[in-house]
């Protein structure tokens, strides 16, 4: 009787029988096999890259470096502050693609993506011919004694322009997929547009959010092609952490090398780690403020 059940159920094997555990088939094999070894290419390199600094002591060595740490605080300074300023204009630009319908805006949801099909060079070779010394608005930036390339400035142009489309990117798709009945009953409560943006539209979007913000900070944080063609790379001015590596590497040291890139490593992966142990809508839970 079992056996004529099991026959015309194809149900059954999905339900473990009592005593005996559940069936796996080839093909949950084959798609765990296949998980677990591209997890291993994903993390084979960063953790070697990790264990040769701390095995050698190179790490130790380096993290002393006056020139590592220089460079670690320019590298946090700056992007901190891409980060506002990321956010002080992606975040209009977001609500803007998420709430509004316009001629065009495919255009511009194509312009907020280039930069990240973009090969950083030729990021950095854009902005130096708009903001370099013979660049499109070299004129007026003259006029106004305003000089950018091969500045901190560059360096925080440098970083926002790569990063800011994963923010908006983020941001524009959490904002879209908040239910907009619960923002009019809010309207009608009597709450205002900046409270109703606080209380009601910010936490709702709050994981998307943060996860642009992390997203967008840690793309930052390792940008190299695009600084260092308009940058430049002046050690304790313009040199960045992800530079201080290419530097060591292109001179042959290959520990201090590595050593950096371990530092720049680590510094990614603490804040990615420390974001999902608070959970990400945490980040910009804005309602206890105010």
């Amino acid at each position: 009787m079992t056996d004529a059940i099991d026959q015309h159920n194809p149900t059954i094997d999905a339900v473990p029988r009592r005593g005996v555990g559940p069936r796996v088939s080839f093909g949950g094999i084959s798609l765990l096999a296949i998980a677990g070894l591209f997890t291993v290419f994903l993390a084979l390199p960063v953790v070697t890259l990790i264990a040769r600094s701390v095995v050698d002591g190179s790490l130790g060595e380096v993290a002393g470096s006056s020139a590592v740490i220089a460079a670690l605080t320019l590298s946090l300074t700056t992007t901190a502050v891409s980060l506002v300023l990321t956010v002080a204009f992606g975040l209009p630009l977001a609500v803007v693609l998420a709430r509004r319908a316009f001629r065009g805006k495919w255009l511009v949801e194509a312009i907020v993506d280039l930069p990240i099909v973009l090969p950083p060079a030729v990021a950095g070779l854009a902005l130096l011919l708009v903001f370099g010394r013979r660049g499109l608005l070299a004129g007026p930036m003259e006029a106004a004694g305003i000089d950018i390339a091969f500045t901190v400035v560059a360096v925080v142009l440098a970083q926002t322009f790569v990063s800011a489309p994963f923010f908006v990117r983020a941001a524009r798709a959490g904002l879209a997929g908040i239910d907009r009945d619960l923002e009019d009953a809010a309207r009608v409560d009597g709450a205002s547009e900046r409270q109703l943006f606080r209380r009601i539209t910010v936490p709702l979007a709050g994981s998307a959010l943060a996860a642009g913000l992390v997203m967008s900070w840690a793309r930052a944080l390792g940008e190299f092609g695009a600084t260092i063609m308009f940058a430049g790379s002046v050690e304790g001015r313009t040199q960045t952490l992800p530079l201080v590596v290419y530097a060591e590497f292109q001179a042959g040291a290959l520990d201090p090398s590595i050593a950096a890139a371990a530092m720049l490593v680590l510094a990614a992966l603490g804040v990615l780690l420390s974001v999902r142990l608070f959970h990400w809508g945490r980040v910009l839970d804005v309602r206890s403020f105010g």
